[in-house]
């Protein structure tokens, strides 16, 4: 198993006011410098452990391509350092560096070699690869004749044809159809169980929730924080809402879990009730059971519109339902400040047995990307029984009737 260390870790790009200051910088050394440093990257340090798999998260420009090229040595940093062991497979621009006039079969041997194979080891693993790309006979078309789906295909199938000790993957799999994306997903995975040690970027938060152990947070060029995966997306998804006035706050709560709090604070949550059939209040629901939930608001300024959001999530953070306000046309119009409101949801627990969490959502309008004055991650926590109905599998309950006709006559 492969691991990686990297230590003060910077990139600084140079940036000319005109392209004559830097023909006037190369041709002058002893006049001075003529350029400005941009910082793509600033003292970032992290280990990741044999076997580990981490997710690196962060807004376009935050630095995270820039990153796994200063580790896979397609860059070179400005300062720090980095070390690992093992065989280092990436997956950055697939398919970038085919000739376009050889054949997939030619830039599949072609790409082997890059990789560090011999060529007599990619000879070996070609049917592998074409089975697993699914190209068939276009294996021996030239590679200007590919759809860009079936290049990426062609690229991810030599790049894991044979299992790294350490993967990097930087949204290469944000293109191609849903099917392969699917069977990508299954062959990294696959991998994660036999040791490989894993990077991967990716925008997709039920990727990095349920493939990372571990979640970094770039924002532009710092690393902002590290943790478990859902603090720090939680923490990533606030940081993502209007920016205007807002603050973020975690805490640890009695759980374990950590709460993230975020907004302007022009409105706010003041308490949060779950009542189960009888009206009970209630943590504990059985399946299929009717609930409601109310949550109480204070309004601190006058607004132009309220909105409230719910969301619930299973215990590796995964969302299983969401709704709001907005889209079941109950938004509260123009409110004013020292308002107070109950915002009430009845719906039943058609969920599997489990625990979940509760986020809530105080917002302008639709998302709290339009106006965010509170979202609130752990608003509550829930339980979820199954002792009245049949033994079913996964997180949804559909209550499904079956019925047998002899010889298929209804």
């Amino acid at each position: 198993m492969g691991w990686v260390r990297v230590q003060g870790l910077g990139k600084a790009f140079k940036q000319y006011p005109t392209r004559w200051a830097r023909l006037a910088e190369w041709l002058m050394p002893w006049r001075g410098a003529r350029h400005q440093l941009r910082w793509a990257l600033r003292d970032v340090s992290f280990d990741v452990q044999p076997g580990e798999a981490i997710g690196l998260i962060g807004a376009n420009g935050a630095g995270k391509s820039t990153l796994l090229k200063l580790i896979t040595g397609t860059s070179i940093p400005s300062t720090g350092r980095i070390s690992f062991e093992g065989r280092v497979a990436a997956l950055l621009e697939l398919g970038m560096g085919f000739h376009p006039d050889f054949t997939g079969r030619q830039n599949a041997l072609m790409a082997g070699q890059l990789l560090g194979l011999a060529v007599h080891e990619v000879e070996q693993l070609l049917p592998d690869i074409v089975a697993f790309s699914e190209i068939g006979a276009a294996i021996d078309q030239p590679v200007r004749t590919y759809s860009s789906g079936m290049q990426m295909r062609l690229a991810f199938s030599v790049a894991t044809a044979r299992r790294p000790d350490i993967l990097i993957v930087d949204e290469a799999l944000s293109v191609g159809d849903a099917y392969f994306q699917h069977k990508s997903f299954e062959r990294i995975r696959e991998f994660r169980r036999q040791g490989t040690t894993l990077l991967i970027v990716s925008h997709d938060r039920y990727a990095i929730q349920s493939i990372c152990d571990r979640a970094l947070l770039l924002h532009q060029g710092d690393l902002l924080m590290q943790g478990s995966p859902e603090a720090v997306l939680d923490y990533y998804n606030a940081l993502m809402a209007d920016r205007d006035g807002q603050s973020i706050r975690q805490q640890v709560l009695e759980t374990g879990h950590v709460q993230t709090i975020s907004g302007t604070a022009e409105a706010s949550i003041l308490a949060v009730r779950m009542f189960d059939d009888k009206g009970a209040t209630s943590e504990v629901f059985e399946v299929g059971e009717p609930m409601s939930l109310e949550v109480d608001i204070g309004v601190n300024a006058d607004l132009e519109r309220l909105d409230l959001g719910f969301l619930l999530k299973d215990r590796f953070g995964l969302a299983m339902y969401g709704i709001n306000t907005h889209r079941l046309e109950q938004t509260v119009l123009a409110p004013k400040v020292g308002d107070r409101f109950t915002f009430r949801f009845d719906f039943p627990m058609l969920l599997g047995p489990g625990n979940y969490s509760l986020s809530l959502s105080l917002t302008k309008a639709d998302s709290h990307l339009d106006g965010n004055y509170e979202w609130r991650d752990y608003a509550a926590i829930l339980h979820v029984h199954n002792r009245q109905h049949e033994q079913f599998v996964g997180n949804t309950w559909l209550n499904a009737k079956a019925s047998v006709m002899r010889g298929g006559v209804v």
